[in-house]
């Protein structure tokens, strides 16, 4: 079916697209977090912006769940 053709291609692409967009926030809230200790004072240090691959990581291992699921479906 069609249908479940059309799933497995977006639930891919928003996979590679939320790996993506962790990457970048990730890089960006540690360079935040390392210049914000050297100069502003912050007590956390930069290893702290880590902790925000565990959301993306579970949105990442749903879609490809989801996407394996619609590909046996097809």
């Amino acid at each position: 079916m069609k249908k479940y053709k059309h799933l497995v291609y977006l639930f891919a692409v928003l996979a590679i697209l939320l790996s993506n967009i962790m990457c970048a926030t990730v890089a960006y809230h540690y360079c935040a977090l390392e210049l914000g200790g050297q100069y502003a004072g912050y007590s956390a240090p930069a290893n702290i912006a880590f902790l925000l691959c565990i959301p993306y990581g579970i949105g990442i291992i749903i879609c490809v769940i989801l996407a394996c699921f619609f590909n046996k479906k097809h």
